[in-house]
């Protein structure tokens, strides 16, 4: 088997397992599950558990109202103080008792009010309060209200209570979860993570050379569950890596024997690009019909000269030429002929404008644009009569022209102005105005 081959299932291929366990997380969320249900089943017990203290503190209270009820109303009544004193006392010593009290009614008088509570009582809301009237039959068949009397509960034994009771749910609830954790965790670690460790150590010795050793879990029943399916999936995938290797070693075979052919044939077909490219490049840039830049080349260089002029503080200068009448000149000799006059007037510039530093481009129609990078507006201007004059000893024909019967060019010249200029614009827009005055004031001249 190749070498290249075999590096793709090195005996190292598998990555270092991760630290952590599927049964550590399995039972981490289990406990947390176990946790938040902790939580709420505490809470709805114990809201059960203090509706039950309530109840059976109602209960306890009534039974003592039941007790001592009948005594209290006869001590009221015989007005017997010490008695009802005693009754008192034997009322609040009751556990469930946090406060009693006796209001004594006699006619024309007002209430007397007797009361007990416990050290501390803070006479809560939540603790239930028993209240009722005492009453004596002086003769039968009578019945004479005499005194009211009120027993409150305690609050800090109905509290003690509920925290004995919120603690045994808890407790209970928490011995719940763990062992209910501890039995996920165990059969979680019989049942699955021994056998997928054994799949992972199987994983981990697989080379090219043991894809055909197939993977045995050693399971015992013969009901199919997931780990089954698992083991058949990774015996069926070695058997089709397997394969595919075997193929795969043909294929490079076969591949080896066209491959300097294949590499010769792209080398020739990146040549025949390049070339294209190369045409293709200048075709983009120049102007097919007269050679010149064209006005793509123009907006790619017209910037970086202007920024180098005010970078390196150098003149800097334009020229905008319009050819006169050109019109009239394609209407007098054809398109053809008006094809070669334009081809006679970039030659003859290109002629003129060919040192480092000037570039001549044809914007479209009859008019055209010269950068002249380190030649200021005099330098400029002698440049663009020396173009009329190199020009006019051509003397190529025009008779449709008012102001020669050759052609003629209107020039604009335009200096760069570092301090009122801050863009190439500007400096055309000012060579395209001086090319204007140059037309209004009756072409073949040069304007500043």
């Amino acid at each position: 088997m190749p070498a290249e081959l075999e590096s793709q299932l090195p005996a190292n291929a598998v990555a270092p397992p991760r630290a952590g366990s599927l049964a550590r997380s399995l039972v981490l969320a289990t406990l947390a599950f176990c946790l938040l249900f902790t939580l709420a089943t505490v809470g709805v017990r114990t809201w059960f558990a203090w509706n039950s203290n309530l109840s059976n503190m109602n209960a306890e209270l009534s039974l003592i109202d039941q007790v001592f009820q009948g005594t209290l109303s006869k001590a009221v009544w015989e007005m017997d103080n010490e008695d009802l004193q005693t009754q008192l006392d034997s009322v609040a010593l009751a556990p469930p008792v946090g406060r009693v009290e006796v209001r004594v009614l006699r006619p024309g008088r007002p209430p007397e009010v007797l009361e007990r509570h416990h050290a501390g009582h803070d006479g809560s809301s939540f603790t239930p309060t028993l209240r009722r009237q005492l009453t004596v039959s002086p003769y039968p068949g009578a019945t004479e209200v005499v005194g009211e009397l009120s027993i409150e509960g305690d609050a800090r034994l109905l509290w003690q209570r509920l925290w004995k009771e919120v603690a045994i749910i808890m407790l209970t609830q928490i011995i719940q979860s763990l062992a209910l954790a501890g039995l996920i965790m165990s059969m979680f670690n019989r049942s699955v993570t021994l056998h997928v460790r054994r799949i992972a150590q199987h994983l981990e010795q697989l080379t090219p050379q043991n894809l055909k050793h197939h993977l045995m879990l050693e399971r015992g029943g013969t009901a199919s569950d997931e780990l089954d399916l698992l083991e058949a999936g990774v015996n069926d995938l070695q058997d089709k890596l397997a394969d595919h290797i075997e193929r795969q070693t043909h294929d490079e075979l076969a591949l080896a024997t066209s491959r300097d052919q294949l590499a010769e044939l792209v080398e020739q077909r990146t040549a025949q690009l390049k070339a294209a490219n190369i045409r293709l490049e200048a075709l983009s840039r120049f102007d097919p019909l007269t050679g010149l830049a064209n006005r793509r080349h123009f907006d790619e260089l017209k910037e970086l000269e202007f920024n180098r002029s005010l970078r390196h503080d150098q003149p800097f200068s334009v020229l905008m030429c319009d050819i006169d009448f050109f019109k009239l000149y394609n209407d007098t000799y054809g398109h053809a002929t008006g094809d070669q006059c334009l081809r006679d007037v970039a030659l003859t510039m290109s002629a003129l404008f060919s040192r480092s530093g000037e570039l001549v481009a044809r914007l479209g129609g009859e008019e055209f644009a010269v950068l002249l990078a380190g030649q200021n507006r005099q330098q400029a201007l002698s440049l663009a009569e020396r173009l009329q004059a190199l020009l006019a000893e051509q003397k190529l024909p025009h008779k449709g022209s008012s102001v020669s019967p050759y052609v003629t060019l209107s020039i604009g010249v335009a200096e760069l102005d570092p301090a009122n200029m801050e863009c190439f614009d500007q400096l055309l827009q000012s060579a395209d105005r001086a090319l204007y005055r140059a037309k209004s004031q009756g072409r073949n001249r040069c304007e500043i």
